[in-house]
């Protein structure tokens, strides 16, 4: 495994996928995981994320990502999904999972829960689709991340018709709205974008030391 700033060097943005690479049962697995353990407010995880590999949905999804190949040629397509009309309903399902994960009582985590639904009641709806959208991106990059680690390529993209997304996959129906996707796979040899050198700011441009 290539050390971080490698594997960061590696990764890029891919344009085009190999249609015969998939990933397999194990590198798949490891990269939920990898979402999983992402850090979010309170540990809330205020989304989910869908994991299409069916190529007559992923077909569909291309048309609604304006034709985009990606879609279709990637192994695997990662749809994160914010919960939509999040409530202190979310906070008491979570405090149940942190009561049987700890083996503690509801009573005795009472003060942050009560923090949290603090939190979610100040919020209008739109806020909240902010704040939750902002811990999606979060485990969008742990995503990326691990998957460059362990040398799969990816490509994040909010190019798309969300409400098209939200239809072809129901998850208005779910209560869930998508807000940013990831095809991941492994690059085609014949994609060029691969042998560029990497556009970014100076280290002395881009960070201000106080």
């Amino acid at each position: 495994m290539k050390n971080i700033i490698e594997s960061l060097n590696w990764r890029y943005a891919t344009k085009s996928f190999d249609t015969n690479k998939k990933l397999d049962d194990a590198q798949l697995q490891e990269l939920l995981t990898a979402v999983q353990l992402a850090p979010s407010s309170y540990g809330l995880q205020p989304f989910k994320v869908l994991v299409v590999s069916n190529q007559e949905i992923k077909e569909k999804l291309k048309a609604a990502a304006y034709g985009q190949v990606q879609l279709t040629e990637a192994s695997h397509v990662f749809v994160f999904a914010i919960e939509k009309n999040f409530s202190v309903a979310h906070v008491d399902a979570y405090a149940k999972n942190i009561s049987a994960t700890w083996g503690v009582s509801i009573e005795d985590i009472k003060g942050f829960v009560d923090t949290m639904k603090g939190t979610v009641d100040s919020r209008t709806e739109a806020e909240l689709d902010n704040w939750n959208a902002k811990q999606a991106y979060i485990a969008l990059g742990f995503l990326l991340e691990s998957a460059a680690l362990s040398e799969i390529d990816a490509c994040p993209m909010e190019g798309f018709d969300n409400a098209a997304f939200d239809e072809i996959l129901g998850l208005q129906e779910k209560g869930l709205h998508a807000v940013v996707i990831a095809p991941v796979g492994f690059r085609s040899e014949n994609d060029k974008y691969q042998h560029n050198a990497k556009v970014r700011k100076s280290k002395e441009d881009l960070f201000i030391h106080i």
